[in-house]
């Protein structure tokens, strides 16, 4: 975690003094559990919670035990045996490591996907803020880079809108997937605890029980999980592009808000440079990156080996710290963004018409020219737009092959801009459920 990238709600859930109080309340859930099936003493487990709850939990400390025991959940509950004396022989009876580590890496990260979910609900939000004013709102869309026909603004972030919508829903997925509650024991059999208490400590975090664990959670839940992250991080830079492809100079329809007293180039006063876009295209690589060795956690041997580990203490909090902070400044972008539909409108008329070549193509073919002929004089005409700079109904007009099937009003009816927004209503319709 780096902190120029990332938001404290987020990197709260990932610090140490979260996790060892996510791991203590897991062993006093099961402690509780344990002693109403008479398992351990009541008086124990209510001693383990009242002095537990009390603990201020010395991570120093527990660093220091881990250093001469190499392990950091014997650590733990060394130190917390310390706070709770006696009683604290019926702490972990049963369990093994794993039930800890695992309820608590799954209590995080619904935890974070419950911050994700609200990020990308502000995002949704300013993208149909917006969406919503520049709905008629006509530029060019371009295919290859090129211009190709019109759409408007609004339909762009409509698009956008919807693609989040699925991430969100695939998100809300993943989450459900992922809470899970393994309190097994060694080897995932419950040889020496009860199911109930597994049961118990999982409605208690607001988990369900995982149906058959090794000595681990199976990993391929966690693999969907960070692939799903992957997934919307893509749509960020998707739509990150889009801005830094609208900002270049030679287009300018629309760019990124440029506060008051920013600089853009520490050589050149003039820039004002895409530079959150630019950022969220590298984040988005960054999370991206993070799938491919949850995939690769799926495969451990036997029962369980320790290989997922290491990984899973770096891409836990990395993917999800990162994934947050890009939300968050992509909604920011979107919040500010200035829009130049004047720019818009210049940039679609730039080619003289062509945008409505298409409309030609097939008007020429109702009217019964074949479509490999249609197809030969519509674009003998648009290519002296592209290489001499005519105008392409005029050109259209001046061309007897073309007007033998379409008079001049007829070929006129067609350059209307309007033609190409009759159906934005129903775009909207299906995206927001309005018109």
């Amino acid at each position: 975690m780096i902190p120029r990238y990332s938001r404290p709600e987020m990197v709260a859930i990932w610090s140490s003094e979260t996790r060892f109080r996510i791991w203590f309340e897991i062993e006093a859930h099961a402690a509780s559990a344990m002693a109403e099936i008479g398992m351990i003493p009541k008086e124990a487990a209510r001693e383990i919670w009242e002095k537990g709850s009390k603990a201020q939990f010395n991570t120093e400390k527990i660093d220091a035990i881990e250093r001469v025991t190499k392990h950091d959940v014997i650590a733990f509950l060394t130190h917390l045996g310390e706070f709770i004396g006696d009683n604290s022989r019926f702490v972990h009876q049963g369990m093994t490591s794993s039930d800890v580590l695992d309820t608590c890496l799954n209590v995080q990260l619904v935890r974070a996907a419950d911050l994700l979910l609200a990020d990308m609900d502000k995002l949704l939000v300013a993208l149909k803020t917006r969406a919503l004013e520049h709905k008629m709102s006509i530029t060019i869309g371009r295919s290859h880079g090129i211009h190709a026909e019109p759409t408007t603004f609004g339909v762009k972030l409509a698009q956008a809108y919807a693609e989040f919508a699925r991430g969100k829903a695939r998100l809300e997925a993943a989450r459900a997937e992922v809470a899970t509650c393994a309190i097994s024991g060694a080897i995932g059999t419950f040889a020496n605890i009860d199911p109930r208490v597994e049961a118990y400590v999982a409605a208690k975090l607001g988990l369900k029980v995982e149906p058959v664990s090794t000595q681990v959670i199976p990993r391929d839940r966690h693999a969907m999980y960070f692939a799903t992250l992957g997934v919307i991080a893509s749509s960020v830079e998707r739509l990150a592009i889009e801005i830094r492809h609208l900002q270049r100079t030679e287009v300018l329809e629309a760019e990124e808000y440029f506060s008051p007293g920013q600089k853009g180039s520490s050589a050149m006063p003039h820039k004002r440079n895409p530079v959150l876009t630019e950022n969220l295209t590298g984040l988005a690589r960054m999370v991206r990156s993070y799938a491919l060795p949850a995939m690769e956690n799926v495969a451990l041997w036997h029962e369980r080996d320790i290989s997922h580990s290491s990984v899973e203490r770096m891409i836990g909090p990395d993917a999800t710290v990162t994934l947050d902070f890009a939300l968050v400044r992509l909604a920011g972008v979107i919040e500010k963004l200035l829009v130049y539909p004047a720019t818009m409108k210049k940039n679609l008329d730039k080619l003289g018409g062509l945008h409505n070549s298409q409309r030609v193509l097939l008007a020429l073919t109702q009217a019964g020219v074949s479509r490999e002929d249609s197809y030969a004089l519509v674009q003998r005409n648009a290519m002296k737009t592209w290489e001499h700079g005519k105008d392409f109904l005029t050109e259209l007009k001046a061309d007897k092959d073309v007007t033998a099937k379409l008079d001049a009003k007829t070929l006129e009816g067609m350059f209307d801009d309007a033609y190409h927004l009759k159906h934005v209503d129903t775009i909207f319709a299906r995206v927001f459920g309005t018109s």
